[in-house]
């Protein structure tokens, strides 16, 4: 009699803890939409290893309430920057060390810092063009083919595909 009464406590154990995965999921699958496409969109460009790299800089970056919100933009650039090796989204800054992880930091901040820049100066046009003013103006004196001039229609054609 006992030991029936073992395999029914593993088969009801069993249940409990699937059905507690299945709930998690579910509400990770349904909180994170913007996020896992930017994820997604990330790993497919660069492999499993810089989406560590690029979820790390977006964690210790972007406040956690403007994630679903921004990381769509960070990982936007990441395409429309194009850069190859230490170079990958675009960062220029001579503290910015040619690596990934770097990159995706001083991107991510970047993308903070000009939100909030924007918020506080009244939220006035689209923040990618706010944003694309500093990150990426035209003109620039290091835009010698003048390719700046198509990063805010790339970027908002990235953002849309990534939200």
């Amino acid at each position: 009699m006992s030991g029936s009464f073992s395999l029914y406590s593993l088969k009801l154990k069993y249940r409990t803890n699937a059905m507690r995965f299945l709930i998690l999921s579910l509400f990770l699958f349904v909180s994170l939409p913007a996020q896992s496409k930017a994820v997604s969109a990330i790993g497919r460009k660069d492999g499993q290893k810089c989406v560590q790299a690029y979820n790390n800089a977006i964690k210790e970056n972007i406040r956690p309430e403007l994630v679903s919100k921004l990381s769509p933009i960070v990982a936007a650039i990441r395409y429309s920057e194009n850069g190859g090796k230490g170079r990958e989204y675009g960062i220029l800054h001579s503290r910015c060390k040619p690596t990934y992880r770097s990159q995706a930091g001083w991107c991510a901040a970047t993308v903070q810092k000009n939100y909030d820049r924007w918020v506080k100066a009244g939220s006035y046009g689209k923040f990618i063009n706010f944003l694309g003013r500093s990150y990426c103006p035209v003109g620039a004196k290091n835009d010698p083919k003048g390719l700046n001039a198509h990063w805010v229609k790339n970027v908002t054609h990235y953002t849309k595909r990534f939200k």
